[in-house]
């Protein structure tokens, strides 16, 4: 993979045109399991109005997400979109097993900040509830990266704050309810 890496995407990057408006070399790779990680969200994202989803260390957990292949330019640009500038996320090298049983070393990015693990996603607390708009491009890119139907089935069961409106992405996501 000479001049290019693998980044794991377990949220919004999950869409193909999401991801594409900053890192248009991106090109799918797969899908592939983080062990020992839980998704979550946190911190309050104005530009979805709710939280945003992370990654949290949890033994026994996992969480699935795509594979994306980027041109070493594009790091740049996705480091911008994750905020780590901004001291928002980090990013982190972790290893990722694939459907085939390989196990691929991806990017991934962690929210700086990470909360208190919540037992069941259907619990969160409504500061850390991501927006319906959010939480539906995060489902929309599962189902279209081929996720397992058992992990769809729980990212529906995440609460939303009930938010529909016009998100700051620079792209209209067509969401309807």
């Amino acid at each position: 993979m000479n001049g290019k890496f693998l980044y794991f995407a377990y949220g919004s990057n999950l869409l193909q045109k999401r991801i594409h408006i900053n890192n248009p070399s991106a090109v799918r790779a797969g899908i592939g399991k983080l062990k020992d990680y839980t998704l979550d969200f946190n911190t309050y994202s104005k530009r979805w109005r709710g939280a945003s989803a992370t990654i949290v260390e949890k033994k026994g957990a996992h969480v699935w997400g795509a594979l994306w292949t980027l041109d070493n330019e594009h790091m740049t640009t996705l480091d911008e979109q994750e905020g780590v500038k901004q001291n928002l996320y980090n990013p982190l090298t972790v290893e990722v097993e694939c459907p085939d049983g390989q196990t691929r070393t991806c990017r991934v990015y962690q929210q700086t900040s990470n909360p208190k693990i919540t037992n069941n996603i259907e619990d969160i607390p409504d500061e850390r509830k991501p927006s319906f708009v959010y939480l539906k491009t995060i489902i929309d890119g599962a189902q279209e990266s081929g996720l397992p139907q058992q992990y769809l089935e729980f990212l529906s069961k995440i609460p939303h704050n009930g938010y529909k409106g016009i998100v700051d992405i620079g792209l209209d996501l067509h969401i309807v309810n």
